[in-house]
């Protein structure tokens, strides 16, 4: 068992003492309606809030909640505990994702549902915020109500006092920095005087101004927070959620979710034989001229002129690409082909000849089967996990691309300041993709060098080959690869980015 307190972290030691039994309790049969006070602990008046949630929220849900409630911003390690209080032996811990990674061993705040650990009125649950200014929420449980359908999840009704400010220095930060920024305050010019003294005479107490109370814009937020689009972090597949829990802010894990339930993972896949023969053609193609024989490679290990002019003319790739065409490694529609095969496992270099594999000999001759296994080879494997996570991203945007309603609003979780910025970089359909997966990935830490968030040019490299596979398959609509202009998803590549999402847990 844990506990932390700042920057202090108590072990207890296991031979000594055991852990305490499970406080947890057995999940109500029906679904009720929680009224929730949450208190900050030490404020004076009070900085509270008064919530109306659904039973069956996971605590990775309430504490999402929360943290749009009182105003803040995700970006400090948090904790839930269950006890006598906060701080003590007794008192059992929900761990955040990022605590996991230390103490594999505690109980994850996603497996603990909200009337596990409240059950009648009067019972409280501890929420601890940034273990360095360690803000202590203390949330009561006021009333239990029978669930009205037809509100949403989560709903503010009521709280008083600004939010605290990110970084304030705790509860004596906060009320300085609150009484500094009130004029009507009379102690406004002590608390500016105090501010002076502890960070400086240059100090602006409006960097730490706190964060306005306003009751519909909380409830505004929680809406999209709580939408139906949105699937449950414990029903994301397995490497989406490792995604999710590696952003460390609630609008990127919000994003992200959001992108994931345009993409409709649950909706049927069905296909045709004949859709299925049009998308895989190009693959048969070049299986049907390697034939069962093989071809004899060039003594640098590509195809031969001849079977690159074919493949570039019977497969209509002359207007993506300049150049001769009888060279592979100078023609890239027909290298990525080539290569994009030999990882769809379809074919294998052997003694100097491209052979197809035993898996290709089955698949050749039937387009449905062979679709199906395309799809579930997506995303390509790789060994760099950024070109991993890009790709599982990329197919995500795609599938969502379902969304666009014809309405003009954002599809897969594109915000709008997103939408207008590639507007006026003469962005188009395919840069918005890589546009939210660059932000999704930033969300999720990775920098490109010098520690700049990630550009669209840095996700085109680590999509390459997803990319090229969904042009290939008709996923798009335009082929250009020069300028790619107008690329909006097709339905056929809907269908196939869904089908392959639904074989990531394989």
């Amino acid at each position: 068992m844990t506990s932390t307190r700042g920057h202090l972290r108590l072990v207890a030691d296991p031979v000594e003492e055991a852990a305490p039994p499970s406080r947890r309790r057995a999940r109500r049969r029906d679904v009720v309606s929680y009224q929730l006070r949450i208190e900050l602990d030490g404020t004076s008046p009070p900085v509270w809030r008064r919530l109306e949630l659904a039973s069956d929220l996971f605590l990775n849900d309430v504490h999402d909640i929360i943290q749009v409630a009182v105003g803040w911003t995700d970006s400090h390690l948090h904790q839930f505990g269950s006890g006598p209080a906060y701080y003590s032996h007794e008192t059992e811990y929900y761990l955040c994702p990022f605590e996991i990674e230390e103490a594999p061993d505690g109980i994850p705040e996603e497996h603990v549902r909200l009337d596990e650990v409240l059950a009648e009125p009067g019972d409280t649950l501890f929420y601890c915020y940034d273990f360095g200014d360690d803000w202590l929420h203390i949330i009561e449980l006021e009333a239990v109500r029978p669930r009205d359908e037809s509100r949403q999840g989560a709903r503010c009704i009521g709280g008083e006092r600004p939010g605290p400010a990110e970084d304030c220095g705790g509860v004596p930060g906060y009320e300085m920095f609150a009484a500094a920024n009130d004029a009507t305050n009379p102690d406004r010019d002590r608390a500016a005087a105090e501010l002076r003294d502890m960070y400086g005479f240059d100090i602006d107490p409006t960097t730490h101004e706190p964060v306005p109370f306003d009751a519909d814009e909380v409830n505004r937020i929680l809406a999209e927070l709580s939408s139906a689009d949105m699937p449950a972090v414990g029903d994301l597949p397995a490497p989406l959620l490792e995604i999710h829990n590696s952003i460390g802010s609630t609008p990127g894990r919000r994003r992200l979710r959001r992108l994931i339930g345009d993409a409709r993972l649950g909706d049927p896949v069905m296909i045709d034989v004949e859709t299925a023969t049009a998308m895989v053609s190009p693959y048969t193609w070049l299986l049907d001229r390697v034939g069962d024989d093989g071809i004899k490679l060039t003594n640098a290990g590509y195809l031969p002129p001849a079977h690159v002019e074919a493949a570039m003319a019977e497969l209509n790739m002359e207007d993506e690409w300049i150049g001769k065409f009888n060279r592979e490694d100078q023609t890239l529609p027909v290298l990525l082909l080539r290569e994009t095969a030999q990882k769809l496992g379809l074919v294998r270099k052997y003694r100097g000849k491209l052979l197809p594999t035993s898996r290709a000999r089955r698949l050749r001759d039937d387009p449905v089967a062979l679709w199906w296994h395309l799809a579930a080879s997506m995303p390509l494997r790789t060994r760099d996990p950024f070109d991993a996570q890009a790709s599982l991203l990329y197919l995500t945007a795609v599938a969502a691309d379902a969304a666009n309603d014809g309405t003009g609003r954002s599809r897969g979780g594109v915000d709008s300041d997103d939408r207008d910025k590639d507007h006026h970089n003469g962005g188009d359909s395919g840069r918005h993709r890589e546009a939210l997966v660059a932000r999704l990935l930033t969300d999720a830490g990775w920098r490109v060098s010098g520690g700049a968030p990630l550009g669209s040019n840095a996700v085109i490299q680590g999509i390459l080959d997803t990319e090229y596979v969904l042009r290939r398959l008709g996923a798009f609509d335009k082929l250009d690869w020069f300028t790619y202009v107008g690329a909006n998803v097709t339905p056929r590549g809907i269908t196939f980015a869904r089908a392959a999402l639904r074989s990531t847990e394989k």
